[in-house]
């Protein structure tokens, strides 16, 4: 594994590339964007704001998506993935919410990832999108950066992946850091035909010469 000053070295390199990346969801507050992150599990994002118009049209507000019926839920969200558990999900948050938060969004992560559908990554980004308090949400374009690049081995989990960078990286950078791998990773060291011959860290990647050779 590379060292910290390696690490730190190779992150800034790729916030250079990005150094307006923002939040690609759609929403107006942040109850919005609670449920827009909960519905971008195992989806992209793009698909998630095809389907929030419509649903935040409706509903709009915690109190609101808490009384909606869970077919017309269904029916608005149907083009994404796992619509009908997230359905459910939805409307829990939204009913707990208003039981437990007097219809406010709460700012902890622990009362975050007390709602219906919340895990820590939706927490996380909530709480730094949402809140502007630091906090470092890791998805599959930074777990697959992180990976390639070796700055934690192929077996890590998630968390250890967040807790290296956030090792690595000041606190005051890990709201934007987020945004800036994952534009990385959406748009250049992709899953699948990455740009691995205009890539700036190609020789301190474990991936793209491979990648290169058997393509």
């Amino acid at each position: 594994m590379k060292t910290q000053k390696q690490i730190l070295a190779e992150i800034n390199c790729i916030a250079e590339q990005y150094p307006n990346a923002s939040v690609a969801l759609h929403f107006d507050t942040v109850f919005q964007l609670v449920i827009a992150v909960a519905l971008s599990a195992q989806t992209t994002d793009e698909s998630v704001n095809r389907v929030t118009p419509a649903l935040f049209a409706a509903y709009p507000t915690p109190a609101k998506l808490a009384q909606a019926p869970l077919e017309d839920v269904e029916n608005k969200i149907r083009t994404i993935g796992l619509y009908r558990n997230k359905a459910k999900n939805i409307i829990a948050c939204s009913q707990k919410i208003m039981t437990d938060f007097n219809g406010e969004v709460p700012h902890t992560r622990k009362e975050l990832e007390s709602l219906p559908g919340v895990g820590r990554k939706t927490a996380s980004v909530v709480l730094s999108v949402g809140f502007n308090i630091p906090a470092f949400a890791v998805d599959t374009h930074i777990e697959r950066i992180s990976k390639r690049l070796q700055w934690v081995p192929q077996k890590a989990t998630v968390r250890q992946v967040e807790d290296k960078i956030t090792k690595v990286v000041p606190e005051d950078r890990w709201n934007h850091l987020h945004h800036q791998l994952i534009f990385f990773g959406r748009y250049f060291c992709t899953a699948k035909k990455p740009h691995c011959a205009e890539c700036p860290l190609l020789e301190e990647c474990s991936f793209g010469p491979r990648y290169l050779k058997e393509h």
